[in-house]
């Protein structure tokens, strides 16, 4: 049996947490914090940092965690938004204790160890994985390729107009 996770005396509103890199914000991002807001009364979302965007995606965001921050905050689509840990990436969920935790449906990375840190600290926190939006289209990954095909096209057109 779990503990009651909230002090007696704390409000009861639903808190929804969700993490990402969010680095050029998309159609995708737009969905995902959509839908996990519907979960609850509360939208956290933890922006990944940059040493850990390079070590579970191998590569440097487009930009820095703070720009991502700013650039995430500008939506509106959350009522927080936060960085995350550098060291512990589920401390901010011990800090926050979110009685719904969303994930996209490509995050694997820190999620294996998930259930049992849950377990562990006596959490009661519902783990929502989402389907994708349309992710043929919706992908980071996808979208930073398409981004610099068109910038190498460019290049070559405007070579060939100098020639």
């Amino acid at each position: 049996m779990f503990f009651n996770k909230r002090d007696s005396n704390k409000d009861t509103k639903k808190i929804v947490m969700a993490f990402g890199t969010f680095d050029n914000i998309h159609g995708g991002h737009e969905y995902l914090l959509k839908k996990a807001k519907e979960y609850g009364d509360e939208l956290i979302v933890i922006v990944a940092r940059d040493q850990t965007t390079r070590s579970i995606k191998g590569i440097n965001p487009v930009n820095n965690e703070n720009k991502r921050l700013r650039n995430l905050k500008k939506t509106g689509l959350a009522d927080k938004v936060i960085l995350g840990n550098h060291g512990d990436k589920h401390k901010v969920i011990l800090q926050y204790k979110p009685d719904i935790i969303v994930l996209g449906f490509n995050q694997y990375a820190f999620t294996q160890t998930l259930q049992k840190t849950l377990i562990d600290n006596h959490l009661n926190s519902e783990i929502i994985r989402l389907e994708p939006f349309y992710p043929q289209v919706h992908k980071s990954s996808i979208l930073k390729t398409s981004i610099k095909d068109n910038l190498e096209l460019q290049k070559i057109s405007e070579t060939q107009i100098v020639h």
